[in-house]
């Protein structure tokens, strides 16, 4: 699922893979640079109106799990630190990273109310 941007909720954050260089080029990492705000060059973190959770290295070699997850738990962290931004996290890593719903979600089972997690996540997160 692709969100698209609403010029009423300026407070919107679009969550989703990249890697560790901030190629921003394919998936919803281009739909990031192109309409949220993803900074080339940039891999991680918040940037404009997006957040970058790295899937793939410096090399563009697919991260272990356990790497994936501790990016998760930065953001996680951001998320509750920020309550007055709405972040509508992607399918995070099951795209060009190539890992499965039932790896990826349940990461994000700890994530606040102000987390948007996709639908195909529901059963993995609940």
């Amino acid at each position: 699922m692709i969100y698209k941007r609403d010029p009423e909720k300026p407070n919107q954050i679009f969550v989703f893979g990249s890697n560790l260089v901030g190629r921003h080029g394919l998936g919803a990492a281009l739909d990031a640079r192109m309409h949220w705000g993803a900074i080339p060059g940039m891999g991680i973190g918040k940037q404009g109106c997006s957040y970058a959770i790295p899937t793939k290295g410096a090399h563009l070699e697919i991260l272990d799990l356990e790497v994936i997850e501790s990016y998760v738990r930065l953001f996680i962290r951001y998320a509750n630190e920020n309550p007055h931004l709405e972040f509508l996290v992607t399918r995070v890593g099951c795209g060009l990273a190539g890992y499965k719903d039932e790896q990826i979600a349940p990461m994000f089972r700890d994530a606040p109310h102000n987390c948007v997690l996709p639908p195909e996540w529901e059963k993995f997160c609940a």
